[in-house]
């Protein structure tokens, strides 16, 4: 419990340090929200009207006074309007929420079915074929950028082969190259990761204990071994969902996916204010509360953990 009242006072604090930040470094920015809007093709701009719909924005008072306009109405639960469209920022965003939700889903799927069993069987048969197959993949991965992968699956299974859609949305196959990009780059990470922790798990005292009481490698290795293995991974395994969440910005942009990064892009490119803002804003809510459920996670896991808070 004090790890979540503690947690909640940490999201207060970090919610307003991140929407001041944000807010002052949005009005630097150069550009011209108001001329965004009245852009047209067909119609000159005139300055009173630049002016009158500055005003009617409060464009035109000074930025703390603006940021505290913003900040009662976020107490109000109110992310505000977006200038380009004239809908709530909360529906905006809640509407974009599921596709991204959904390809990171998928992601962390693929990644869980890749990295865990190679990791494990590297970790289980070291400096054997699949430990140095594993270990060239997780190098490989590591070191191509998501968007180099997205390229190159982009030409390999829609241009050349023609399996797969390379943009948009609308059935199952739109978002499997997306996921296969985020996922593989992603497990190359934790296939080394779940690898070194496993090993180090296996050399523990508890184990060899484990073992001189006569418990079979298979009851050690799921009930034990894993389980002290799996802090490190749990803890990683957050940071990967926040990242996630936040940084599918580039991969969504690369196959057209109408998901919160696209919208976000968008929104940076036509100067919408109340998008940006609301977007970190909720960006920072999710980021904190998948720290606070990793931390309850690793509580549950080890018991040193429980002692130690226990104790306090």
């Amino acid at each position: 419990m004090s790890i979540v009242w503690k947690r909640g006072v940490e999201l207060v604090l970090f919610i307003l340090l991140l929407s001041f930040v944000s807010f002052v470094f949005v009005k630097l920015a150069p550009g011209d929200a108001v001329k965004q809007m009245l852009r047209s093709d067909d119609v000159a701009i005139t300055s009173s009207e630049i002016k009158q719909q500055r005003e009617a924005l409060g464009l035109n008072e000074p930025v703390l006074v603006q940021y505290g306009s913003w900040l009662a109405r976020l107490a109000q639960l109110d992310l505000g309007k977006s200038y380009m469209t004239n809908r709530p920022v909360s529906e905006e965003l809640l509407h974009k929420m599921p596709a991204t939700l959904l390809l990171a889903g998928s992601s962390l799927l693929i990644l869980l079915l890749i990295a865990v069993p190679l990791g494990a069987l590297s970790a289980l048969y070291p400096n054997r074929f699949i430990d140095r197959a594993s270990r060239l993949l997780a190098v490989m991965g590591t070191s191509i950028p998501s968007f180099w992968l997205g390229l190159l699956l982009i030409e390999g299974l829609s241009v050349r082969s023609g399996l797969l859609p390379s943009m948009g949305t609308g059935t199952p196959w739109h978002l499997v190259l997306p996921s296969l990009t985020l996922g593989l780059t992603m497990s190359a990470v934790y296939v080394r990761l779940i690898r070194s922790s496993l090993m180090d798990s296996l050399t523990q005292d508890f184990i060899r204990g484990a073992r001189s009481r006569g418990i079979g490698s298979r009851n050690i290795l799921l009930r034990h071994a894993f389980r002290h293995a799996l802090t490190p991974v749990v803890t990683m395994f957050g940071v990967s969902v926040g990242s996630l969440l936040g940084g599918t910005v580039v991969i969504e942009v690369l196959f057209a996916y109408p998901g919160m990064g696209k919208f976000i892009v968008d929104a940076i490119q036509s100067r919408d204010y109340p998008v940006i803002q609301g977007y970190m804003v909720v960006m920072g809510i999710a980021v904190t509360l998948i720290h606070l459920l990793v931390d309850l996670a690793n509580h549950a896991l080890n018991p040193e953990m429980r002692l130690k808070g226990e104790s306090r």
